[in-house]
């Protein structure tokens, strides 16, 4: 039996609350490409199959037409959905809806919408971030491995991933011997007056260097992470789930399954260049760059 490529999962369900829109879907290229198109260009030629995008069903009809239509049959991708009582138990989707939640219950739930898309070991990246050619070739032939058991996670300089106009999440990470040890997720970062800080809710700063490795969730899991997956966010309903506005980040799994033995997660440094468009300043240093990029040749005119 031939061996299955490894597969991307694109988490594209987010609300854009921030950046006043929805951004996995705001044309950024010249003829109408996304940021996620360059994702999906960089993984097909490093050696990913099939793509799974995650949407919420009420924006299906404009994502298919403004991201798959273009793809004149160049990739095989299918859609998973991650609404907010998708997988929920209806009592508590109920309450939370009462309570005031908006948005589904984060990164963590996203994946576990797609479980049943995924067959083969699998990358999971965000839509609105651009994370560089060299990324996925170092993370493509990680995930080639015939008995892969292990995760991956591709790191990026703390320095390289701050938005000029106002605070981002990442999760920082600490690693050994070439495998990471723990990642902490912070939810409050920006650069001010001494350097880079996050904001804890109580208003304690804490310092962070420049050259922190964080993660921007370019995570790469065996298939079989599911059942973790499942009890981790099953725990987390138990505990967290009533909060209105509480999130399951998939770097918070990842620290619980390095702190209870259940997974090794390598670490690939690619020294790949990141972006993103959290905020709608962002957006015209996006467009720049992929105009830069596409005139020095690492993408073509057209995509697809």
């Amino acid at each position: 039996m031939e061996k299955k490529k490894p597969m991307l999962v694109v988490l594209a369900a987010g609300m854009g609350s921030r950046y006043g829109g929805l951004k996995q879907m705001d044309a950024l290229g010249k003829n109408g490409e996304v940021l996620l198109d360059y994702s999906v260009f960089d993984a097909l030629r490093s050696g990913f199959g099939k793509i799974v995008f995650i949407i919420r069903h009420d924006i299906e009809r404009d994502f298919e037409a403004r991201v798959p239509a273009r793809f004149n049959g160049k990739v095989d991708y299918d859609l998973a959905y991650q609404d907010m009582d998708s997988l929920i138990p209806a009592d508590l989707y109920a309450e939370t809806k009462n309570a005031g939640r908006t948005k589904p219950w984060g990164t963590v739930h996203a994946l576990l919408c797609a479980k049943e898309k995924i067959d083969a070991p699998f990358a999971v990246i965000n839509a609105d971030d651009f994370y560089g050619k060299e990324a996925f070739a170092a993370i493509g032939p990680f995930l080639s491995k015939s008995d892969l058991k292990d995760g991956v996670i591709v790191p990026y300089s703390l320095k390289k991933t701050l938005s000029p106009k106002g605070t981002v999440t990442r999760g920082i990470c600490a690693a050994r011997n070439g495998s990471l040890i723990s990642v902490e997720e912070l939810t409050s970062i920006a650069r001010e007056e001494g350097g880079v800080f996050n904001t804890a809710p109580d208003g304690t700063k804490r310092f962070l260097p420049d050259d922190t490795p964080v993660s921007m969730n370019f995570w790469g899991f065996p298939v079989t992470i599911f059942t973790d997956l499942s009890r981790y966010f099953d725990n987390f309903l138990a505990v967290s789930g009533k909060e209105p506005k509480s999130e399951c980040y998939l770097p918070s799994f990842v620290d619980w399954l390095i702190k209870n033995d259940l997974l090794n997660v390598g670490i690939v440094n690619a020294e790949s260049e990141w972006f993103g468009v959290t905020y709608q300043e962002d957006k015209a240093f996006a467009v720049n760059r992929i105009a830069e990029l596409t005139s020095q040749g690492v993408y073509p005119d057209m995509l697809w």
